[in-house]
């Protein structure tokens, strides 16, 4: 590389750094339009789901990156998330830390186990890869079900034995449910902004190299090793956080809910949430928790989401691949350029 070269290119880097704050600014507005008209709007019922749905927004945001950004398919995030929220009970019931110490460490075990979980990405790409995940999160469901889901009892791995479950104290300026969605919220934008900043900053650069062939990538002198771990790393810190903040929600969790297929169904829609723009992971955490919950308010059995993520997995693969996320942002730039085509005429 030349030194005019080089100087176009810090140029550049330069410009992207000035435009970035501005990028990164649609995060928490949209966040904050969000939380407040939920908060204002919804029922009891409706604020729960939605505190769920904002919460696993965090863990579908960590597999657009291994997927948007790597084009990785990981089938354990579900796991990741019952193992961040299985640390921030633990961590809670035995300690009695402020809830934030308790939901960091979730996040940072999480991030050293997806990290872990990970490892086979460093050979294996594709179906491959696909098939080494899903068979750790069924590991983890094995696991968790001959060990047991932390079940509130005292201690680290305390156990309740039959006596009452102590329950997870939420943050002290977080009691109520309006406040706890909000703080839900505000921790979701906070987790969303560092994972939009990866994509747009020098990592996300660098993912983009790796998906476009890693000889490319070395050729550029960009680390494979390293960048493919950071990926990994951060994503299962996401999907910590999100199990931290459900178990918050709830006061508990119930080992049930982490099965092999819920890592399944969290990949699928996040394809059909849009895996190529930040909001496609709000957009498949409301489909996640949102429909379910329509269906449970309608009299109808929750089953049927099966079918109906089925329908919508197909017609995202076939018509949409950049998902719901997607063919919003190209309905506002279609309408952009129709509005400034009509003002230069």
């Amino acid at each position: 590389m030349t030194v005019q070269d080089q100087t176009i290119a810090s140029n550049a880097e330069g410009l992207s750094m000035v435009r970035l704050p501005k990028q990164l600014l649609h995060v928490p507005v949209t966040m904050a339009i969000f939380s407040i008209i939920v908060a204002l709007l919804a029922n009891s019922f409706w604020l729960s789901a939605a505190t769920s749905a904002v919460a696993l927004s965090l863990s579908i945001a960590g597999l657009a990156i291994l997927y948007g950004q790597l084009g990785l398919v990981s089938l354990c995030q579900f796991a990741l998330v019952g193992v961040g929220g299985w640390v921030t009970l633990r961590v809670g019931h035995a300690f009695h830390p402020p809830f934030e110490v308790s939901l960091l460490a979730g996040g940072i075990v999480a991030s050293v186990v997806g990290l872990a979980f990970g490892l086979p990405a460093l050979r294996l790409r594709g179906l491959y890869l696909a098939l080494v995940t899903l068979m750790l999160a069924g590991a983890f469901q094995i696991i968790i079900s001959a060990w047991g889901f932390p079940d509130g009892g005292p201690g680290f791995l305390g156990r309740a034995d039959g006596v009452g479950r102590e329950m997870l104290a939420r943050p002290v300026i977080a009691d109520s449910e309006v406040a706890y969605f909000l703080y839900v919220c505000a921790a979701a934008a906070i987790g969303l902004l560092i994972a939009q900043w990866h994509k747009l900053a020098r990592p996300g650069r660098a993912w983009a190299l790796i998906r476009k062939g890693e000889t490319v990538a070395i050729a550029s002198g960009v680390n494979v090793l390293m960048y493919k771990a950071w990926a990994f790393a951060l994503s299962g810190f996401l999907a910590g956080l999100a199990g931290g903040l459900l178990a918050g929600n709830v006061g508990q969790l119930d080992g049930r809910a982490f099965g092999a297929f819920d890592s399944l169904n969290l990949f699928a829609l996040a394809i059909v949430g849009g895996v190529f723009n930040w909001y496609g992971a709000l957009i498949a955490g409301l489909l996640l928790r949102a429909v379910p919950a329509l269906l449970t308010d309608l009299g109808i059995d929750g089953y049927v989401t099966i079918g109906i993520f089925g329908m919508a997995l197909f017609h995202a693969l076939a018509t949409a691949p950049t998902g719901i996320s997607g063919q919003i942002s190209a309905l506002i730039a279609w309408l952009g350029n129709r509005f400034s085509g009509g003002k230069g005429r």
